[in-house]
């Protein structure tokens, strides 16, 4: 057979593995002599299957591609595949010729994850917090250091499947025999089994324990935000690698402050006179809840003076510029400031008095109480400017 074996398969030279298995599941299916007993068919099916057994190994392929014969002895003809090799192809096993098994996995596996909750004032939100915290977590044994066996034993070799850590099952069906690889039932696919479990550990190779660890919340984060810590969490059986710990952020609510985003929103309460003449206000920042600093070298900055303006109408809001929350990715937002103005609602008779020969002053004793027309938006204003 001197044929192409692209062309016997039907796929172009630069076709992938899972191209080239393709094409030969499909072929397989409608050549095999169980399939389809013809004289011309099986010849044809043994063109097929050497076809793959060269585009399926690396390194065949590489030989057949600098101009080496494809089916010489030196490429395996020949050899031919059993049943077994079809199945495998068909769903999902190596390449005909090549070894099937996957052999014992390792007892040793990643450990889970793990998360817990860390209640934080809106302060130590804002600009960042070292908490010890206590954590029970799967810890690796120390007394058979992962192992899961005794002080001075070892794991020994299953005598089921002499360490394979799976076994061959074989089924017959009207095609054949179907032979297929499961775990060891024994060993549970480990290839060995524990003779003499850890007393500490019960051959898992990790014990419980609380234990405390230091973690540093940065600035800026917000209820809801996790902080990773790699490696923090649980260890794997076996002695595997930890998993890692997400500690999850719950910010408690501030008397005086809230958050929206990186800004910070107050009110502040103004007697109608104040907000008339225009005052001074000293107002306490999110920064004074913070704990006084040894090592700090310039004192924090923990109030601000507000100029509250003439006039000042109740609703309205006055910003301060970079007194807000730091961001995590850089900068600071601001603070808002809304002012509530009081009316008084008992007055004494000087100050009624006075108050009402304000009103005869401003001609306010006897207000119209019209109503205000709606604000309009810019559509509202854009289509009365057409229709006038």
């Amino acid at each position: 057979m001197t044929q192409d074996p692209y062309e016997i398969l039907g796929v172009s030279r630069d076709a992938d593995a899972d191209e080239i298995k393709k094409a030969y599941r499909k072929l397989a299916r409608q050549l095999h002599p169980d399939v389809n007993p013809d004289p011309e068919t099986q010849e044809r099916f043994k063109d097929v299957s050497r076809a793959y057994e060269v585009l399926s190994d690396p390194g065949k392929r590489a030989a057949y591609d600098r101009g080496g014969d494809a089916f010489s002895q030196g490429f395996g003809a020949g050899q031919g595949f059993s049943f077994t090799d079809i199945m495998d192809a068909f769903f999902g096993g190596g390449a005909p010729g090549a070894g099937q098994s996957r052999g014992p996995r390792s007892r040793a596996r990643r450990g889970q994850d793990a998360l817990i909750r860390l209640d934080v004032e809106l302060a130590e939100a804002a600009f960042g917090v070292t908490r010890d915290l206590k954590v029970d977590t799967a810890l690796r044994c120390e007394a058979c250091e992962g192992e899961g066996t005794a002080p001075g034993t070892k794991p020994v070799a299953c005598e089921t499947c002499h360490g394979q850590g799976e076994v061959a099952v074989v089924q017959r069906s009207f095609l054949g025999e179907i032979r297929t690889l499961r775990p060891c039932a024994a060993c549970r696919g480990y290839g060995s089994v524990i003779p003499d479990p850890c007393r500490e550990c019960s051959g898992d190779g990790r014990v419980r324990s609380r234990r405390t660890l230091t973690v540093k919340i940065p600035a800026g984060v917000d209820h809801g935000t996790r902080v990773q810590l790699t490696g923090q969490g649980e260890v794997g059986p076996g002695g595997g690698p930890a998993g890692d710990l997400y500690v999850e952020i719950h910010v408690e609510p501030h008397p005086t402050f809230t958050r929206h985003g990186s800004d910070l929103h107050t009110t502040v309460s103004l007697p109608m006179t104040a907000a008339a003449l225009g005052t001074k206000l000293t107002l306490p920042l999110l920064e004074a809840d913070l704990p006084a600093s040894a090592d700090s070298d310039s004192e924090t900055v923990t109030t601000y003076d507000l100029e509250v303006r003439p006039g000042t109408q109740s609703g309205s809001e006055q910003v301060i510029r970079g007194f807000g929350v730091p961001s995590l990715r850089g900068g600071r937002g601001d603070l808002v400031v809304s002012i509530s103005v009081d009316t008084p609602t008992r007055l004494d008779p000087r100050q009624e008095e006075l108050l009402r020969e304000l009103a005869a002053i401003r001609g306010e004793e006897s207000p119209d109480g019209q109503n205000q027309a709606p604000h309009k938006s810019m559509f509202g204003r854009l289509r009365d400017a057409f229709q006038g």
